[in-house]
């Protein structure tokens, strides 16, 4: 590794953003302070903000990388061509996203609970990620939904379903919904909510 000083911007920022990642992943989202970043790569919190905007925009970051992540990790449970059978494709997604969920519950918990501050735009390219992530359950909508409207907006609802589940899963709250596991639990909402697509 390079003496302090010997690094370039680009080289910085992608050190902090492995180091904010890393303290997520082992200590959680509460431990992460822009102190903790700047101590683990050998530089001041001055120097980090030469390249973050502030903590917010670093976090923000970390979650777009955790997004593509993400994205990877469905694009891989994704089983063929949605149009030969999207209740199956829905279902795979749902059940892949309960399991990153799982596996990576610090930067999920972190990708969800970040909150942007008040008055402050989504960067049209974070956007842009979580778009890609829901066109993969909008795909498999739109053969029971040809509208492109409302298929984008079932398949938003459908998604705050799944999200649901996956927190009582995550809280280890799943005896409040009486105990059953959350892919049995993400079958039953997909089943039924494309029953209701369907008319």
């Amino acid at each position: 590794m390079a003496r302090k000083g010997e690094h370039s911007r680009d080289e910085i920022r992608l050190m902090a953003l492995d180091a904010a990642e890393n303290i997520v992943a082992s200590e959680g989202y509460d431990e992460l302070s822009a102190r903790r970043v700047a101590s683990a790569i050998g530089y001041t919190v001055g120097t980090l903000y030469l390249v973050f905007r502030n903590l917010d925009d670093l976090i923000l970051q970390v979650n777009g990388r955790t997004l593509d992540k993400l994205y990877d990790y469905l694009k891989a449970a994704y089983p063929g061509n949605p149009q030969g059978a999207p209740e199956e494709t829905l279902k795979a997604l749902a059940h892949a996203y309960i399991a990153y969920a799982e596996t990576e519950a610090s930067r999920w918990n972190m990708l969800l609970e970040a909150s942007i501050r008040k008055g402050d735009v989504v960067p049209e390219w974070y956007q842009h990620k979580v778009n890609r992530i829901l066109a993969l359950g909008e795909t498999a909508v739109r053969a029971f939904e040809p509208d492109e409207t409302r298929a984008a907006h079932a398949a938003r609802v459908l998604w705050a379903g799944i999200y649901g589940i996956c927190v009582l899963r995550i809280r280890r709250r799943l005896n409040l919904a009486g105990g059953q596991s959350a892919e049995n639990m993400a079958t039953t909402l997909i089943t039924n909510f494309l029953r209701g697509l369907r008319g």
